[in-house]
């Protein structure tokens, strides 16, 4: 009796992964890192576990040139989604990836160091 192998097709998804730094200097502000981390995965669930494995195996270590030791480790993995779109092979200039939604665009711009309000697109 002969048994099929059966090769899941493997689907991208997009993870955000929150780090944050440390360090020995006792007044030291903790910054964060966001990054957005393309993941070729079989499912959901397997795209949560390599996110998590690529997490862990970012955090690093290193003195500065202070002489100061600064940390990165993983804070979290805020999602994992499939990708909105993932025909990469279109002739499209632009693929649209991930999307989320929220209400509180004065939270978002408190946070958010990249946006302006001379850039506003109308």
């Amino acid at each position: 009796m002969e048994t099929e192998s059966v090769d899941k097709v493997e689907s991208f998804y997009i993870a955000i992964i929150l780090y944050k730094s440390s360090s020995d200097k006792p007044d030291y502000q903790p910054l964060y890192q966001e990054s957005f981390v393309l993941v070729k995965a079989s499912s959901l669930e397997s795209a949560k576990e390599k996110a998590i494995k690529h997490g862990k195996n970012e955090n690093v270590s290193y003195t500065n040139e202070n002489g100061e030791t600064i940390t990165w480790s993983l804070q979290q993995v805020v999602d994992v989604n499939s990708v909105l779109d993932d025909d990469f092979d279109s002739s499209e200039d632009c693929v649209d990836l991930y999307a989320r939604h929220f209400r509180n665009y004065e939270a978002y711009q408190s946070f958010e160091p990249l946006l302006s309000k001379d850039e506003f697109v109308d």
